[in-house]
């Protein structure tokens, strides 16, 4: 007989319009769809329906291997899912690092951007991170936008994963505190907030 999956001892982070949760097996739809697309480019995709399986056993396995690990992205009013953001370090990875994927479709409404800021903070606030970074594809420049709104800067002395990528060095949790910066994202999210906030141009999240 199979056995549930009970993810009740991850946390659960709520935003203004998100609800973080641990990723759960009737979440795979949607993340399967992702990885198998053209969407995964950057993420070492697009993968075949047994690689996309194996990612997403990872990432249930993550949190029990790490104590942490990536959170489901769940719309607070709908609960339909997202996209995923939280930290990643598996085998070989030089330094744990914050992630984040936004389902196709999604982007462009500052979700990445609400989801990394409060897994940033917990990140730091219950687990005491005192450093962070993202792994990114040169090529993904949304991606690239989104750290440098998130504050982070390219570390050339970082080790990267692969030598493909490049490495964001996030602020550290002492110049992040109560900062112009961290001030500054939460302006921009309460804005994509704001139901009469109509962004215009490229999508950027």
């Amino acid at each position: 007989m199979p056995l549930s999956f009970a993810p009740s001892a991850i946390p659960v982070i709520e935003t203004r319009r998100l609800i973080l949760r641990g990723p759960e097996p009737q979440d795979y739809p949607t993340f399967k769809a992702t990885f198998t697309s053209y969407r995964a480019r950057f993420m070492g995709g697009p993968l075949n329906a047994y690689e996309s399986w194996m990612l997403y056993a990872a990432e249930i396995g993550h949190w029990q291997i790490r104590g942490y690990g990536m959170w489901m992205i769940h719309d607070r009013d709908t609960d339909e899912t997202l996209g995923m953001a939280g930290g990643w370090k598996p085998a070989m990875w030089p330094e744990a690092e914050i992630a984040w994927v936004i389902w196709p479709g999604k982007e462009g409404r500052g979700i990445a951007l609400e989801a990394a800021h409060a897994v940033r903070g917990y990140l730091y606030g219950a687990l005491g991170w005192d450093t962070a970074v993202s792994y990114i594809d040169p090529k993904n420049l949304d991606s690239i936008r989104l750290a440098e709104r998130l504050g982070a800067v390219k570390d050339a002395a970082a080790t990267p994963v692969d030598g493909n990528d490049v490495v964001y060095r996030h602020p550290a949790p002492a110049a992040l505190a109560d900062s112009q910066l961290a001030h500054g994202i939460e302006m921009e999210i309460g804005h994509y907030a704001d139901p009469l906030f109509k962004p215009k141009g490229w999508p950027i999240d």
